[in-house]
C-alpha cells in the first residue's frame, strides 16, 4: 500500500466534533490524507453553541508542531480557530519561518451569528503577520470585511465579495477565496428569499473565477467552513493546484450536505456527512 500523505491541521477542538479539529480529521481522512494535529484550545459546545472556551498555552501549541514537523514529512498545513494574539503571531512567525508548506488560512474570527471571536490586536495579527504568508485564505463574508477593513454589509453580493477579495490580496496571500454561505436567503433560518445557487470568489490577484454550487436546504451545516478549507488542504497535500483542489473541495463539501440534509443530531446545527455514509 502506498503510504498517504501528510496534512497538518492547527485548529481548536470541538466536543460536539461537527467542526474544528474533529472536523478537518474527517475530511483529510475521507480524501486519503493522514491527518497531524495541534490544538490551539478546548471548547465545549454541541450543535446548539459553545458554552466554554479554554485557549491552550502558547508553548505547548508551539511544541505540538515542532513534535509534528520533527517526524513527519508534513505536505500541507490548515489552520482554523488561533484563538488568542500570541498564538497568531506564533503560527505566523512559524509561516515566516518556511515551516508550513502550502498554508491555509481559514480566519476563524466570527461566530455563525456574527459575534466576533477574536480581539483587535488578533486581527492586526492575522491580517499583518499571517495572512503574507497564506498560499490560501479561505474567510466567509463577516470575516473577509474584517480583514479588508470594511462593513459586513458592504459584501453581500459577487461583485461586493470580488472587491473583499481583491482587498484581502492585497495584505499579502497568493490567493484568496471568499466564501458566500452568508449570502442573503442562504442559511435555513434566514428569511430572505434563497438563492437557487451559492457562490464563492476566488481570486488570485489576477484572475476572478465565480465557483456556484447547488444550494442545499438543511439546518446540517455546522463545519462547512472548516471542512471546505480542511479537504483543500489535504487535496493540496496530494498534488493538486490550488483551483483544483479548491474545486473539488467545495463538491466534496456539497456532498457532505447533501448527504447529512436529513440527519437529526442535536438540536441546532448538526454535522456534515463526510464518509458519505448516506449514499451507502
Amino acid at each position: 500500500m502506498t503510504t498517504p500523505p501528510v496534512a497538518l491541521t492547527i485548529a481548536g477542538s470541538d466536543s460536539g466534533a461537527g467542526a474544528g479539529i474533529q472536523a478537518d480529521l474527517k475530511a483529510m481522512s475521507a480524501l486519503g490524507v493522514f491527518a497531524t494535529t495541534v490544538v490551539t484550545a478546548v471548547t465545549a459546545q454541541n450543535t446548539a453553541g459553545v458554552t466554554a472556551v479554554h485557549p491552550v498555552p502558547t508553548d505547548v501549541v508551539d511544541a505540538q508542531i515542532s513534535a509534528v514537523l520533527d517526524d513527519f514529512a508534513v505536505r500541507s498545513v490548515k489552520t482554523g480557530m488561533l484563538a488568542t494574539t500570541a498564538t497568531v503571531r506564533l503560527v505566523a512567525d512559524r509561516a515566516a519561518a518556511g515551516d508550513l508548506p502550502a498554508l491555509v488560512v481559514d480566519p476563524v474570527m466570527v461566530a455563525s451569528t456574527g459575534r466576533r471571536l477574536l480581539d483587535d490586536d488578533a486581527v492586526v495579527a492575522y491580517r499583518e503577520r499571517l495572512a503574507p504568508h497564506a498560499l490560501l485564505v479561505t474567510p466567509n463574508l463577516f470575516e473577509a470585511a474584517i480583514l479588508a477593513g470594511v462593513e459586513p454589509n458592504e459584501g453581500d453580493d459577487v461583485e461586493a465579495m470580488v472587491d473583499l477579495a481583491t482587498r484581502i490580496h492585497g495584505l499579502g496571500p497568493t490567493w484568496v477565496l471568499v466564501k458566500g454561505g452568508h449570502l442573503p436567503g442562504v442559511h435555513s433560518t434566514d428569511t430572505r428569499p434563497a438563492p437557487e445557487r451559492v457562490a464563492d470568489v476566488l481570486f488570485d490577484g489576477t484572475d476572478v473565477t465565480v465557483l456556484e454550487q447547488d444550494r442545499v436546504d438543511t439546518r446540517n451545516n455546522h463545519g462547512t467552513g472548516c471542512s471546505l478549507a480542511a479537504a483543500t488542504a489535504a487535496l493540496l497535500a496530494s498534488g493538486l493546484d490550488v483551483p483544483t483542489a479548491v474545486g473539488r473541495a467545495k463538491e466534496f463539501v456539497h456532498q457532505a450536505l447533501v448527504g447529512a440534509a436529513g440527519w437529526d443530531l442535536g438540536r441546532g446545527h448538526g454535522p456534515l456527512d463526510p464518509f458519505g455514509w448516506s449514499r451507502d
